[in-house]
């Protein structure tokens, strides 16, 4: 029997925004109101994004998603719009689960440097500094047409700093009329969209930041289905997205996670340029983009970028057993932060500069003790005794601050660290998309055959005694560098995708497309098109040890950590092989 996907959830990137005005990028690049992680080191790519985590519990699914977009607009102009088959459980999700997942499975491309040995001394000492990569829930109800009188609202709920309303409807006019009314800008572009979703039973959830509510207290939501299974509608999105729009998705569970109706793909290696004197792979980006716009990926694949045991997440600052909001119903206003001090939540210095620890902690008392003009934030909160008087006693209000720190902080943190302790596997998988290919919705499901995937890809460059080099990739094989020119751009004939499979819920993945074979041979004609003096077989084929004697030391260089987001609307124009 066919079941329903009841379970489907999408994060989209600010679609709709409140008001006119629409929620301005931060450069020429930039996504529609969401960002892309930040990682160890930053990557010359747009960090406007969106990344969403799914939780694989059987029939339940949860989805973490997580928002942020340029602070230099008005935070009341923030809406989106998630299209969803039932009813979900809403409540705050955990920003630093986000931080330590993003920062724990990052790809990481480094180059260590060896020399060969040439006599006159030893050549070995190892050199350079290796750089360490661094509420309440609504109700399931059937879809039952009642005509065009607007639509059904399902849900009216508060959840943390967003009011969030569950619409159901069977007419497009009168789901963007309601829209309009309520402040959310319209595009004619969305309405065709919303119609297929709509056909397909489809209902949408509406989010606007609450009333007073700034771009500092936007926080991680989470939707909890119970109907088993996870998607990202990307067709609603294009109407935001532009060329080679990044998608990065984590899923938590007992084993590996893996695409169902899109295609999985293994890049080329030898695409990658592990030369770059700036960043070892910061062409990654356009290798993803190339390999999965190949034949029989089609623009629907995806690559992944880490699988294996959850425990590469940092569970500090998740949660810590010295936060209690109880403490601060009987605490003076003056001790507030002071109490939030003694919690770890932040540390105030010299009675002028504050250092928060948690990155809703600024936000909340922002919400609740805002600055008085004239004061800086560190000023007023290093000292709030001192400047009780000034004090907005409207504005002040200790039960509900006490019960936002609970809901917002305590119970996010409290669940993201039994979501890593109860869930031994952890997938990162991205793509890029364009709007045209935004077709179909891509459906995941887990595949306990398939092996793990390190995020950890080292190369090693061995300096020859006519100071030519070579390459050795983390697969083996060996690439042949001329003294002073950089990684080899290769001909037009060497393909951008190793593999390209479809992967099933249990067994191997089918192979669709093997280049291997074509990618070994055209290596091989590169080396012997450069490799003159045929150093390149006495130092890297002499399986008996004879010919120049390579005795190395690995002088490891920065990996790169390319933290590319989830959802980031990226404006790249995209580049055909």
């Amino acid at each position: 029997m066919y079941l329903p996907r009841l379970l489907t959830v999408t994060s989209l990137a600010a679609i709709f925004t409140a008001g006119a005005t629409y929620v301005a990028p931060q450069t020429a690049e930039a996504c529609g109101g969401t960002f892309c992680d930040a990682g160890p080191m930053q990557t010359p790519v747009d960090q406007t994004g969106e990344n969403i985590l799914f939780v694989m519990d059987g029939a339940d699914v949860e989805a973490h998603i997580q928002i942020q977009y340029n602070p230099d607009t008005d935070a009341q102009k923030f809406a989106w719009v998630i299209p969803l088959l039932a009813v979900p459980e809403f409540s705050v999700g955990s920003d630093p689960l986000f931080s330590n997942v993003l920062a724990g499975t990052v790809p990481s491309y480094s180059l260590a440097q060896q020399a060969e040995f040439c006599g006159g001394g030893d050549s070995s000492e190892s050199s350079g500094d290796g750089y360490a990569e661094s509420s309440a829930g609504g109700t399931d109800t059937g879809y039952d047409p009642t005509g065009n009188s607007g639509p059904d609202i399902l849900l009216e709920q508060t959840v943390g700093a967003f009011d969030i309303v569950v619409l159901q409807d069977n007419d497009v006019a009168s789901l963007m009329q309601w829209l309009g009314d309520n402040g959310y800008q319209q595009d004619p572009a969305a309405e065709p969209i919303f119609q297929q979703y709509l056909d397909e039973s489809y209902l949408f959830a509406a989010f606007k930041l609450t009333h007073g509510a700034g771009v500092d207290q936007i926080h991680p939501v989470v939707l909890k289905f119970n109907t088993g299974e996870a998607c990202i509608p990307l067709r609603l999105t294009k109407i935001a997205a532009t060329e080679d729009m990044e998608v990065r998705t984590f899923f938590l569970g007992n084993a590996r996670t893996v695409p169902r109706n899109y295609r999985h793909v293994l890049i080329n290696p030898l695409k990658i340029d592990w030369l770059d004197l700036t960043n070892v792979a910061e062409n990654y980006k356009d290798v993803i983009t190339q390999a999965v716009d190949a034949f029989e990926a089609n623009g629907h694949a995806f690559v992944t970028e880490y699988a294996g045991s959850s425990t590469v997440v940092n569970e500090f600052g998740l949660h810590s057993d010295s936060w209690d909001a109880s403490v601060l119903l009987s605490v003076p206003v003056g001790e507030v932060v002071d109490t939030l001090q003694s919690q770890g939540l932040l540390g105030c210095f010299g009675g002028e500069t504050c250092e928060f620890y948690h990155p809703l902690a600024e936000g909340l008392l922002a919400e609740f003790l805002p600055v008085p003009d004239g004061l800086t934030p560190g000023e007023f909160y290093a000292c709030l005794d001192c400047y009780v008087d000034l004090i907005d006693q409207n504005a002040w209000d200790v039960a509900l601050f006490a019960s936002a720190y609970q809901s917002r902080i305590i119970e996010p943190g409290a669940h993201a660290l039994e979501l890593l302790q109860t869930w031994p596997y952890l997938t990162r998988m991205y793509t890029t998309i364009s709007p045209g290919e935004m077709t179909e919705d891509p459906f995941f499901h887990q595949n306990p055959s398939l092996g793990d995937v390190s995020n950890q890809r080292q190369a090693t460059q061995t300096t020859l005694c006519n100071g030519n080099s070579i390459v050795t990739l983390p697969d083996g094989r060996e690439v042949y560098v001329p003294l002073g020119e950089g990684w080899p751009a290769f001909d037009n004939e060497m393909p951008w995708e190793a593999e390209v499979q479809t992967v099933a819920m249990t067994g191997a993945p089918m192979t669709l497309v093997d280049n291997n074979e074509i990618i070994d041979r055209k290596l091989e004609e590169w080396n012997n098109s450069v490799n003159k003096d045929g150093a390149f077989e006495e130092t890297a084929g002499d399986a008996d040890g004879e010919g120049c004697n390579c005795a190395a030391g690995d002088r490891p260089l920065a990996p790169v950590g390319l933290a590319l987001g989830l959802l980031c609307l990226g404006l790249v124009r995209r580049r055909r092989a």
